[in-house]
């Protein structure tokens, strides 16, 4: 882009619209590059900082497969038709239940110790409270788990299996991992969904209650104590995502090798290479600023007095 050729030498180019000029409508000249800027505002990335943003991504991977996992262990109670499943390494509904009441109290108290104060125009939420509301969800949960198991009788097993990881898909996609806290409506919904799918897979509606409450705690108060874990305790917060990723992988490799193997490839792909691959094609990066740009207010519009 260049200086066109100017009718004559006399007559100077103003770079108006009001006025007409002896000049194309497309005509610039020499100076119209002065104003070039490029890269302007550009974040420098890190590659280090961009590793810590993606640990979130892969422990978010880990905890579906984790899910996963659980699920497997007790689909195989039923199919083999064993019933101490203690002796066998299977997982009964009892130890699962037992499992995430523990899992879930803890869960509690550390996210009450890292919470932070509030202030006095704001009344804190009673023990009281969170009890009540807990017990609600698991009454309703349980009267339901008859109705959710046979909510899917009339589908087949392949429909089933397909519907669940399309939506595990579009729960991972959707997660808010900038700010997990409180977890996205479709990233929350998308999880429920699938796992009412595979939980009325399962054998019994006590199956059906401990893996949706699993589901509950897995997918919408994890994320709340990790984003505590983040705001207070940064160090335990990365070692925590770092064994749920192994966790992930372990309990993959336990009952299929190969989805392990994957699992692990992309863990390593997600944390380490892709922020690798960013911070290495910033130097290719080029964007211009210039007058052809439109035109920006900055003045906040909300304030003028009408």
């Amino acid at each position: 882009m260049g200086p066109d050729i100017a009718p004559g030498p006399n007559v100077p180019w103003r770079k108006v619209l009001w006025e007409r000029q002896p000049f194309p409508d497309n005509y610039v000249d020499e100076r119209f590059l002065e104003e070039l800027r490029r890269n302007e505002g550009i974040r420098q990335y890190h590659y280090w900082a961009v590793v810590k943003e993606a640990v979130l991504v892969g422990q978010q991977l880990s905890c579906v497969a984790i899910f996963i996992t659980l699920w497997l262990y007790m689909e195989q109670l039923f199919s083999k038709g064993r019933i101490k499943a203690s002796k066998e390494g299977l997982l009964s509904p009892e130890a699962l239940l037992w499992t995430s009441l523990f899992v879930g109290v803890l869960g509690y108290g550390l996210h009450n110790a890292l919470r932070p104060q509030l202030g006095t125009d704001r009344e804190p939420r009673t023990h009281l409270a969170d009890l009540q509301s807990a017990a609600i969800f698991l009454s309703f949960t349980f009267g339901f788990s008859p109705v959710l198991k046979t909510l899917t009788e009339s589908v087949s097993t392949d429909t089933v299996y397909a519907m669940s990881a399309l939506m595990l898909l579009a729960h991972l996609v959707s997660f808010p991992y900038a700010y997990p806290s409180p977890t996205g409506s479709l990233s929350l919904n998308a999880a429920l969904f699938a796992s009412v799918c595979l939980a009325s897979r399962l054998p019994g509606a006590l199956h059906t209650f401990a893996m949706l409450s699993c589901a509950l705690l897995m997918f919408a108060l994890w994320p709340c104590l990790l984003q505590s874990i983040r705001d207070h305790a940064i160090g335990l917060s990365a070692w925590l995502c770092v064994g749920v990723c192994l966790g992930g992988v372990g309990g993959l490799a336990s009952q299929w090798l190969g989805g392990a193997v994957l699992l692990a490839l992309a863990l390593v792909s997600v944390i380490l290479l892709c922020p690798l691959l960013l911070v290495k094609l910033q130097r290719h990066k080029d964007n211009i600023q210039g007058p052809w740009d439109e035109a920006e207010i900055h003045e906040e519009l909300c304030k003028v007095p009408y």
